[in-house]
């Protein structure tokens, strides 16, 4: 049976969030954010390890304690400038137990409401698939296309529009050849498209979050507190 792994790229700097350190170790109920990203992902009786890309040079992870995770959590250091390039160098760091149709599920780090019934969801859903696929919600908000000015240029249709989350869930060697031919993609979802494939969209829903502005961290909070 193939198995399941996990890929958290989490080399950024979280940049748009405007903090000192990077967002995924900003506070999140007392712990840094993405302690509850990999809580989720460590849980889950069905993946067998997870992989932390970190950046080289990344000073925070020293700084906490993160043996309540488990056996399960590994870092590797060795992040790129892009998330593609992050996404291939924890692939390379899963090769030496990943076969090629094991599963690799690929998080946000700054995605911590991950609750285990979509994770589940995922897995059971692709189980089969020949494909894969992505957590994902449809659109719900009408969407306004700007001109250059800031204003409405048109009213964009939202009928079949989805708005992708993570994880997103490939097989490995096919993920891994997705990314060598194009890795200018934002998700790992748009390499597998860029093969003529088509992932599958399995259903969540809008507390799966991903914390890019400030009033998304209290969100997050909230949500996290209500599960308790």
């Amino acid at each position: 049976m193939p198995r399941h792994y996990a890929i958290v790229p989490a080399a950024g700097s979280g940049s748009r969030f405007g903090a000192e350190r990077p967002k995924q170790y900003l506070d999140l109920l007392g712990r840094p954010l993405i302690f509850h990203t990999l809580t989720a992902l460590t849980a889950c009786p069905d993946i067998e390890r997870v992989w932390v890309v970190l950046a080289p040079g990344d000073p925070w992870w020293p700084r906490y304690d993160w043996s309540e995770l488990g056996p399960k959590l590994e870092t590797v250091r060795c992040g790129g400038a892009t998330r593609a390039e992050s996404v291939g160098n924890g692939l390379q760091a899963a090769a030496m137990v990943a076969a090629e149709d094991d599963w690799i599920l690929v998080h946000d780090a700054a995605r911590p409401c991950l609750s285990a019934a979509m994770l589940a969801a995922l897995m059971t859903e692709l189980a089969d698939d020949p494909v894969g696929g992505i957590l994902a919600v449809p659109v719900a908000d009408t969407l306004k296309r700007a001109d250059g000015e800031q204003r409405v240029a048109v009213t964009e249709p939202r009928e079949g529009l989805w708005q992708a989350q993570t994880p997103q869930m490939f097989r490995y060697g096919q993920l891994e050849r997705a990314l060598k031919n194009d890795s200018s993609v934002t998700d790992e979802a748009g390499a597998i498209e860029a093969l003529g494939l088509k992932p599958r969209l399995v259903r969540a829903d809008s507390t799966n979050l991903k914390v890019t502005y400030p009033a998304d961290l209290a969100l997050a909070a909230m949500i996290l507190r209500a599960r308790k």
